[in-house]
């Protein structure tokens, strides 16, 4: 692979990812990267991410958090089979000029994971469409075309997931709804865990984009008040309540609010505010690292659902832990996205809003209530419960599969050749 190193970590390291790419531009000097954490059945998912800083521990990071949300929705009843987690990050902001040509070079440089082993979509700093784009340009089918040898209809799933991809609900696509759907719903069973009455609940949202707008938008249909809403160009606040779908409709493609589009009340405040807004659920779904140990104090919620992908720090997640936060892992919590793709593609639901919203609330629910309830009469946190659940499901799919990553065929794996 030109101007790439490749690294396979030895197989002593139970935590070690099955494989390591970086990837240096030619061109620019920047650097990407793709990490392999598990293969089942030959193939790994996971989303590529572009931002300024992206480095390969935290790709590797989410690379391990991909394996964990593919595994808790593993059910044998299922037609879909969870697949092994991966992940892509380009060191590039996709605001930079040549963020484009950046990407199309490094697509071509992992083509051979694309086609074979790696399934991929949009992530932070990266839209579907761009994505699609710039595939087609490099003559490859699809960004999630490894997984069609595991499909006993590729074509008719492909046509399935194409006319999910088209539906609109309430004027947002049907793509761009189910993660906060998931990240909602997950909310809301933590409030009733707690007891809280949703109608007097409130809710903080920090970021707006496809993630944080759905959330803010079942929310607020579930009767939980949304007084606090952040995006990249500071918070805006009202303590009476913000008027969601206004703002939803007219943001921009970037998840920014409109202010011409503010009503009576509304107040601006600096981009850090969101902490300090007293609320009951907040969720982070902006950006990693943002809750740390200094600033996690400034927090009154009770309920944090993570829908960003690692927004808190361990030392931050302990002391919140220790005050009688929940914190819901964003493995948990903002996993609908992926699952939901999964059972379109697989036949599990069809390309219906209505089947896709009564899947995703039921399994999240059922998810979330599960991970509380272990975690409370074990003592330990949400995110230990949950991990202890990952790991009975990953020793069903293993008992199930061959985990060396070989294909359904029986074959091996050519990344392990």
């Amino acid at each position: 692979m030109t101007a790439s190193t490749l690294s396979t970590p030895p197989t002593t390291c139970a935590a070690a990812p099955h494989l390591q790419v970086t990837w240096t531009d030619p061109v620019t000097g920047r650097q990407g990267f793709v990490v392999v954490d598990r293969l089942v059945r030959g193939v790994a998912s996971g989303g590529l991410r572009m931002r300024d800083g992206c480095t390969l521990d935290e790709v590797r990071g989410l690379a391990a958090g991909m394996t964990r949300k593919e595994a808790l929705h593993y059910d044998p009843a299922n037609r879909y089979v969870p697949l092994g987690g991966a992940k892509g990050g380009i060191d590039v902001s996709p605001h930079d000029p040549e963020a484009r040509a950046v990407l199309g070079r490094f697509l071509e440089a992992v083509r051979f994971l694309l086609r074979h082993h790696w399934t991929t979509g949009e992530d932070l700093g990266l839209r579907q469409d761009t994505l699609d784009e710039i595939i087609a340009e490099l003559g490859l089918d699809s960004s999630i075309e490894a997984i069609y040898p595991l499909l006993d209809d590729a074509a008719q799933a492909r046509r399935r997931l194409a006319d999910a991809f088209a539906l609109d609900v309430d004027g947002v696509a049907l793509p761009e709804l189910v993660g906060g759907l998931g990240v909602a719903e997950s909310a809301l069973t933590a409030l009733d865990h707690l007891g809280a009455p949703r109608g007097s609940a409130r809710a903080v949202i920090q970021g707006f984009g496809s993630m944080g707008g759905a959330t803010a938008r079942y929310l607020a249909r579930a009767g939980v008040t949304v007084v606090g809403l952040a995006d990249a160009h500071g918070v805006i606040t009202n303590p009476g309540g913000l008027d969601v779908e206004r703002l939803l409709l007219t943001r921009d493609p970037h998840g920014g609010i409109d202010r011409s589009q503010l009503g009576k009340g509304d107040v601006e405040a600096p981009q850090d505010a969101w902490l300090d807004i007293d609320c009951e659920i907040l969720v982070p779904a902006a950006v990693s690292y943002c809750i740390t140990p200094d600033n996690q104090s400034r927090i009154t919620a009770r309920v944090i659902a993570e829908a960003a992908n690692m927004p808190t720090l361990a030392e931050a997640e302990a002391a919140l832990h220790a005050r009688g936060v929940l914190v819901l892992p964003d493995f948990v919590a903002n996993s609908a996205t992926n699952a939901w793709w999964w059972w379109t593609l697989f036949g599990d639901v069809e390309a219906d809003a209505e089947q896709a919203d009564g899947k995703v609330r039921s399994s999240m629910r059922r998810l979330t209530t599960i991970m509380l309830d272990d975690a409370q009469r074990l003592g330990v946190t949400p995110r230990r419960a949950a991990l202890d659940a990952v790991d009975r499901k990953l020793s069903e799919i293993d008992a199930r599969f061959d985990r060396a990553g070989q294909h359904p065929e029986g074959g091996s794996s050519d990344a392990e050749q």
